[in-house]
């Protein structure tokens, strides 16, 4: 492998994982993964930014076959698919040092057992010279977690910003298409960045004081439109919900589907953009997705042994880890014969801050009186959206 210039004395090199399906044990990867490492070479230094997940850590070092000598290894997050690589590199470059913020070199020394001694603590705002090139390193905690930081490189004006602007996206491509890279940088975003929000907002403010003409984030292609990039985070994390309702929903023998068809039928009628998903078949990503434009979730379920279906309670727990920016709530289904459902849900969405519009759960068969009260809850839902953007997203009837 052979690094990819993407600008002068700057060098790409992913590292493809096209083959992964799964992140985290929990995470689907549709299209694969990358571990993205950056080389930038100045006059005087030369500085690794990042390395690799340790599985793939044979990569990694074929692009670097060449490289006699490396100063400084930049490290932006402890996590293991960043910086599990980072004690190879040093055994192969023993004289380079670890530049990274005192809270990633406090978790660098806890998961990988590297030294005090191989450390240079930096702090947010101070610069690293590699002679004619000028590192500035940029804290952004809780993108997503507490020590991520970001590097900028004044000269080319360059963004490394780790995790923040990624997607798992398994390319060949060295730049991002739009129209490409759109849906997984928004499942990227959905599943791993949207509970840190406010957080994001904070960054692209801070961001947006600074020249960039590229984004090179540590998973998927490098951005050489950042504009575009910025407009959908603020987008997706900043704007009000669109008029978008998530219907996620299990039916055992029938009853919970035709409440929910009934609803999207009746908000498509209202000009309400209705996504319906079948948690049977579960795609946490999608799932994710839908989350983070919806301004109303209606949650349809069935009653399995007093409480809500398993599936149903695992994307309600999901949706509460996530705190979507979602307005309104409610709760349909069915019971054979009792139970407690909606109390079951309730309890584990304490992070959801929502209105809850009504909960109608039907004993057996809907009756006309059943689906008339179904009738109500999307004009009161459509009442509840109205002025909101309109939706056009993936996946929505209209």
């Amino acid at each position: 492998m052979k690094p990819a210039k993407i600008t002068d004395g700057v060098y790409s090199l992913r590292v493809n994982h096209f083959n992964r399906r799964l992140f985290d044990s929990l995470i689907p990867l549709p299209e694969g993964t990358s571990y993205n490492a950056y080389l930038v070479k100045g006059s005087e230094k030369t500085a690794l930014i990042d390395s690799a997940d340790p599985e793939k850590a044979e990569v990694l070092f074929d692009y670097l076959r060449e490289e006699k000598k490396l100063d400084y290894v930049i490290s932006h997050h402890a996590e293991q698919d960043h910086s599990g690589s980072i004690p190879l590199v040093l055994a192969r470059y023993p004289q380079a040092k670890v530049v990274t913020n005192p809270k990633c070199k406090e978790f660098l020394m806890t998961h990988l057992h590297i030294p005090a001694d191989k450390f240079i603590e930096v702090k947010d705002g101070e610069t690293l010279s590699l002679g004619d090139k000028t590192l500035e390193f940029v804290y952004m905690p809780w993108v997503h977690w507490p020590e991520t930081m970001g590097t900028y490189l004044r000269e080319q004006k360059v963004l490394f910003s780790c995790d923040l602007f990624g997607s798992h996206l398994a390319t060949g491509e060295l730049f991002s298409e739009e129209h490409i890279v759109y849906e997984p940088m928004k499942r990227y975003y959905a599943e791993i960045m949207m509970p840190f929000r406010s957080n994001i907002k904070s960054h692209l403010e801070k961001l947006a004081r600074y020249a960039i003409e590229f984004i090179a984030p540590s998973h998927g292609p490098v951005h050489a439109n950042p504009k575009f990039v910025m407009d959908i985070y603020r987008d997706w994390a900043v704007s009000e919900p669109r008029n978008k309702v998530l219907v996620a929903y299990v039916s055992m023998h029938g009853s919970t589907y035709m409440l929910v068809n009934r609803l999207v039928s009746r908000l498509q009628e209202h000009g309400v953009c209705a996504e319906k998903i079948n948690l049977d078949q579960f795609d946490e990503g999608r799932v994710a997705m839908a989350l983070v434009d919806a301004a109303t979730i209606v949650i349809g379920t069935p009653t399995v042994l007093a409480g809500a279906h398993p599936k149903v309670v695992y994307a309600a727990h999901l949706a509460n880890l996530l705190r979507p920016k979602a307005r309104f709530l409610a709760v349909i289904g069915s019971f054979g014969w009792g139970g407690k459902a909606v109390e079951t849900l309730s309890a584990l969405i304490p992070n959801l801050k929502v209105e809850v519009l009504r909960t109608l759960l039907v004993k057996g068969m809907p009756t006309e009186a059943d689906l008339k009260q179904v009738d109500e809850l999307a004009a009161l839902i459509a009442e509840k959206q109205k002025g909101l953007p309109p939706c056009g997203g993936r996946g929505c009837m209209a």
